[in-house]
């Protein structure tokens, strides 16, 4: 039962900041570090793997410093996002190239076995290079897994496979998590992390944003003024009225036409529109929101 420790890890390239002082505990189980593009997942990944030194603060495991001290690696499994790029080889050779590496007794058998956790015993003997990408996430996952680590990190395991081979995915890392390893994946997507994830560690711009079990934070994300777009056809009379609703935070008229709207329950305040429309006698003629992306979600959670 192993735990990854970061203590105000950070990473700098020059005057760029991708990590900014990221303290969290990694348990056994299965973690899900959820993120948009460019929040710093990968940097962090790189560190907790032994791949890239904090430029301050630490990263170990068990107490140990897992910067260049060999012995860590052993227990530590890296799926990166990157593409394998020995697509010359078959599937089986790099999975056994990498239990050669790792100096294991028979690394024939220790091969085969990790294949078939994996079900790509048969595609196994045909080159990486003819792969679909979830069959090159998979044997990824067999190359990390071979020396039977007790740590197991990916990074974006689930980016361009299909929903069939997802799954399969899924199934796959909720079995190491079972099985009492310590698994994180990273991801920018909030609906894959819940399904896998029962902890999930929010980043944005290198920093960490929120902790918690996944229903905390699905609450921390939607328990949050959301930005609408309301236009009719007295946009002036339909913000003065809006103002005194109970579940609107704030109102502004837009200069090219249409009234912002900062709602604070959206239940609510989807049910009074309509009514206050009627009573009022103005035809509503748009209701969009402009701030549905996760930057803004995400952003949210570091502004709080």
């Amino acid at each position: 039962m192993s735990e990854l420790v970061l203590d105000q890890a950070s990473r700098w390239y020059g005057n760029v900041v991708a990590v900014n002082g990221i303290s969290m505990t990694v348990r056994p189980g299965i973690t899900g570090l959820l993120g948009p593009n460019g929040a710093g997942k990968t940097t962090l990944i790189a560190m907790m793997s032994g791949f890239l030194a904090p430029s301050a603060g630490t990263v170990t495991l068990d107490g140990t410093t897992v910067w260049r001290t060999t012995s860590v690696y052993r227990d530590i499994g890296l799926v990166p996002e990157r593409e394998v790029s020995f697509g010359y080889l078959t599937g089986r050779q790099f999975v056994l190239a990498n239990a050669e590496l790792h100096g294991l007794p028979d690394p024939g058998a220790a091969t085969e076995r990790v294949l078939e956790v994996v079900d790509m015993v048969d595609p196994a003997a045909r080159r990486i290079g003819t792969y679909s990408k979830g069959m090159r996430q998979r044997v990824k996952l067999a190359s990390a897994l071979v020396h039977d680590p007790a740590v197991l990190l990916l990074d974006e395991p689930f980016n361009g496979v299909d929903p069939r081979q997802r799954l399969h995915l899924m199934a796959l890392l909720r079995r190491m998590g079972a099985e009492g390893r310590t698994v994180l994946f990273s991801s920018h997507i909030l609906e894959e992390v819940e399904q896998v994830a029962r902890q999930i560690e929010v980043v944005v711009s290198g920093r960490h944003a929120a902790s918690g079990e996944f229903g905390e934070i699905r609450r921390l994300m939607t328990d949050r003024p959301v930005q609408y777009v309301v236009a009719a056809d007295d946009d002036r009379r339909l913000a003065a009225v809006l103002i005194a609703e109970p579940s609107v935070v704030a109102v502004s008229l837009r200069p090219e036409g249409g009234v912002a709207v900062s709602v604070s329950d959206f239940g609510s305040f989807a049910v009074r529109l309509p009514r206050i429309a009627r009573h009022e006698g103005l035809r509503i003629l748009e209701l969009a929101p402009t701030d549905d992306s996760l930057e803004s979600v995400f952003s949210y959670l570091v502004g709080g």
